[in-house]
C-alpha cells in the first residue's frame, strides 16, 4: 500500500466465541485493516487437544468457516487486509483452509502463514535445561504431561508478510497487540528503532484486543452508556505515523467511546504500567494522555517505548489431573447456612466413597456460597440472604474421583436440609485441569517462518536489531506519589465508585485492578485510601500473598496487582471467578474519605 499518515484498524474479535456483531459493522467502515484476536492460554490447550485427535485441526475454525466465508467477498471488494492469530497451534492448516475458501469463492487474494512459535520440537531440551516458572519459580513440568509450548511472537513477521503482498495474514501464538502493531509497521515502514511509535501502536492494539470493552462493555457506569449495549459498536483505532491514535466506533452503532471506557481498557490485564513488556518494545504507559476530542472520539498520546528483551515469553500448558463440580440453589429461611451444610455433607460423602474404592483423596475441595455475605470478605454487609447458590467443586488425579463427588452432590439431595433446588439439565462431567507454565526463552532459538501462498519469504528484521537507546533500567522515573492535601473541612466517607471507574483482569494467578479517578483532584484521596494493606484486607478471603500498586499520572489512575489470588487461575482454579473479572466490583465499594466540597463539584 502507498505510505499513509493515518490507518484505520478495526478490532473484530477478542476471544474464541465472540459475538458475530462486529463484522457487518466494520466491513462497511472504510478500514485499512481488520484484526482478530482469538487466543488465550486455555484456548491453546483446547486447540492442542483437538490437533492431537485430528492433525488437520488445532485452529479457530470459526474464523474460516463463519467470519471469512460470509464476509470475505466484501472485504476483498473494500480492499481491507486481515490479520488474525486464528492459527492457534496449527497455523499451516488454518492457512490452507483459507486458501481453499479463496479458491471456492473465486477471489484474487494472497494468504500468508506465520509459524515458528510452536516449540514442541525443543521439549526434550527444555526438560533437560529445566527453566523455572517466571512468576512462581516452580520447576518445569513432567514432559509427558505437556500439551502445548508456544512462544509469544512479535509483529515484524506480520509486517513482512504484508510487505510481500499478503491480503490475509494468519499466525500462531503472537502477543495480542501484535496483529495491530504488525499492520502499522507495514503501513508506516517503521524499523525496530522506532520505539515510541511501536509503543503507541502496541497500546492501540491493546485497546482493540478486547473489542467492545473499549466501547462500553464491562464499563463501571454501564447504565450511562448513551448508545446502549444491545447493538454495541466495535472499536476502530485511527493510528497516526507517530504512534498516537484516536479511538472511535462505526456510525449508528450502540455503545459509547469515552475517556473512561478507553482508560479502563488501557489498564486491563496490565502489571507494572511503567514496564509493559512485549517482544518488540517495552511500553511505559504512565504518561499516556486520554482526551475526548468529539462525540465517540478519544485521542490517546504519550506512550513511551524502550528496548525489548532478548527473550520471548513462552507458555507451556500441561495436564494436572481433573476437576469438576456442580452449582445448586437454596432459598428461604437460613438459606446460606443450609447450603454450606449441604456442600460439606456432599464432600464428606464423596471422600468416604473414595476411601472405600481405594482411590487417593481429593487434592483440593471448595464449597462456595454465592450470595452469602461471608463470600465477599471485607466487602460484606449485614444481611441474611434468602436465596443463594452453592458451588461444590474438587480436584482429583483421576476422573473417577470427580465422578464420586458429582454423584454424591446429586445423590445426597433427598437427605439434604430443606430448600434445595436446581435447574434441571445434564449432569456435569469431569474435565481436565490444564495449568500454565511461563518462562523466558532466547529469541535466537526461535525460528520464525513466513510463507506466502505456500512459498517461504523473509521474516523481516528482528526486534532485537533496534539501536541501543535507553533501556528499561533507565526509563522515565516514576512521578512522585500524590500527596494528601491538608483539609479545611472534615472528610466524609463515600464508596470508591463515586470517585473512580475500575476494571479488573488476570494474568495467570495474579489479578489486577485499574482505578481511574473521575477528576484529577480526587487522585490523592483515592491513593491514600487504597493502600496495600487496605486492599489486602479487602480481599482477605482470597488470601493474596502480596499487593502492589502503581501510579499513572497521565491518566489520573493507579493499578493494583494482587499476587496468588485466583486459586491457580483459568481452568486450574475451582473459584467462581478464576480470572478476577469481578474484583473491581468488590473494590468499588471501598470507603474513601474526601472533603465534602469535592463531592459538590
Amino acid at each position: 500500500m502507498a505510505l499513509k499518515d493515518t490507518v484505520r484498524v478495526g478490532g473484530a474479535s477478542g476471544f474464541w466465541g465472540e459475538s458475530a456483531l462486529a463484522l457487518p459493522q466494520l466491513v462497511a467502515s472504510d478500514l485499512d485493516f481488520l484484526v482478530f484476536d482469538y487466543l488465550a492460554e486455555i484456548t491453546m490447550s483446547i486447540l492442542a487437544r483437538a490437533r492431537s485427535e485430528d492433525p488437520s485441526q488445532g485452529y479457530a475454525r470459526d474464523f474460516v468457516h463463519k467470519a471469512l466465508r460470509v464476509h470475505l467477498p466484501a472485504l476483498a471488494k473494500a480492499g481491507i487486509k486481515v490479520v488474525s492469530n486464528a492459527g492457534g497451534v496449527n497455523p499451516e492448516a488454518c492457512g490452507e483452509a483459507i486458501r481453499s475458501l479463496v479458491t471456492e469463492l473465486d477471489l484474487d487474494l494472497r494468504v500468508a502463514v506465520i509459524s515458528g512459535d510452536d516449540l514442541s520440537d525443543q521439549l526434550r531440551d527444555l526438560a533437560t535445561e529445566a527453566p523455572v516458572e517466571m512468576f512462581s519459580g516452580a520447576r518445569f513440568p513432567d514432559l509427558a504431561k505437556v500439551q502445548s509450548v508456544n512462544a509469544y511472537l512479535g509483529a515484524f513477521p506480520i509486517a513482512a508478510a504484508l510487505r510481500e503482498g499478503a491480503d490475509i495474514v494468519v499466525t500462531g501464538r503472537v502477543v495480542d497487540s501484535a496483529v495491530t502493531l504488525g499492520a502499522c509497521i507495514y503501513a508506516f515502514d517503521w524499523g525496530p528503532d522506532k520505539l515510541d511509535e511501536l509503543a503507541g501502536a502496541s497500546l492501540a492494539g491493546h485497546i482493540l484486543e478486547c473489542t467492545s470493552q473499549a466501547t462500553g462493555g464491562n464499563f463501571t457506569d454501564w447504565e450511562d452508556v448513551a448508545g446502549g449495549l444491545l447493538d454495541i459498536g466495535y472499536p476502530i483505532a485511527e493510528i497516526s505515523r507517530d504512534g498516537s491514535f484516536t479511538c472511535t466506533k462505526p456510525e449508528g452503532t450502540g455503545g459509547q467511546v469515552r475517556r473512561a471506557t478507553v482508560a479502563e481498557q488501557l489498564l486491563y490485564e496490565v502489571g507494572d504500567p511503567g514496564a509493559y513488556v512485549l517482544p518488540d518494545v517495552v511500553c511505559d504507559l504512565r504518561q499516556v494522555r486520554i482526551e475526548e476530542v468529539g462525540p465517540n472520539r478519544v485521542r490517546v498520546t504519550g506512550a513511551q517505548g524502550h528496548m525489548p528483551p532478548s527473550t520471548y515469553k513462552v507458555s507451556a500448558t500441561f495436564a494436572d489431573g481433573f476437576r469438576g463440580g456442580n452449582v445448586l440453589f437454596f432459598y428461604g429461611f437460613e438459606a446460606a447456612r443450609k447450603a454450606r451444610t449441604f456442600g460439606e455433607l456432599a464432600v464428606a460423602r464423596a471422600e468416604r466413597r473414595l476411601e472405600q474404592g481405594g482411590l487417593p483423596p481429593f487434592e483440593e475441595t471448595l464449597v462456595e456460597i454465592i450470595g452469602d455475605e461471608s463470600h465477599y470478605g471485607a466487602a460484606r454487609r449485614s444481611f441474611e440472604a434468602r436465596e443463594v447458590a452453592v458451588k461444590i467443586a474438587a480436584k482429583h488425579p483421576s476422573p473417577m474421583g470427580i465422578e464420586a463427588l458429582l454423584r454424591e452432590t446429586i445423590g445426597a439431595a433427598l437427605g439434604a436440609p430443606p430448600g434445595l433446588t436446581l435447574y434441571a439439565g445434564g449432569r456435569p462431567k469431569p474435565s481436565p485441569v490444564v495449568r500454565l507454565f511461563s518462562f523466558r526463552h532466547p529469541k535466537e532459538r526461535v525460528s520464525i517462518r513466513v510463507e506466502l501462498d505456500g512459498e517461504p519469504v523473509s521474516a523481516g528484521p528482528s526486534s532485537s536489531s533496534a539501536r541501543r537507546t535507553p533501556s528499561p533500567s533507565t526509563r522515565t522515573l516514576p512521578a512522585p506519589v500524590p500527596a494528601l492535601p491538608s483539609a479545611d473541612e472534615a472528610l466524609v466517607e463515600v464508596p470508591l465508585i463515586r470517585l473512580a471507574w475500575a476494571r479488573s483482569g488476570d494474568k495467570g494467578d495474579k489479578a489486577n485492578i485499574g482505578v481511574i479517578a473521575r477528576r484529577t483532584e480526587l487522585v490523592p484521596y483515592i491513593w491514600a485510601a487504597l493502600t496495600e494493606p487496605a486492599v489486602a484486607r479487602r480481599f482477605e478471603h482470597f488470601a493474596p500473598s502480596r499487593v502492589e500498586r502503581f501510579y499513572l499520572p497521565g491518566t489520573a489512575a493507579m493499578n493494583v496487582v494482587l499476587h496468588d489470588v485466583l486459586g491457580g487461575g483459568g481452568v486450574a482454579s475451582l473459584r467462581n471467578d478464576p480470572q478476577g473479572k469481578g474484583y473491581s466490583q468488590i473494590l468499588l465499594d471501598h470507603p474513601v474519605p474526601v472533603p465534602p466540597g469535592l463531592l459538590r463539584e
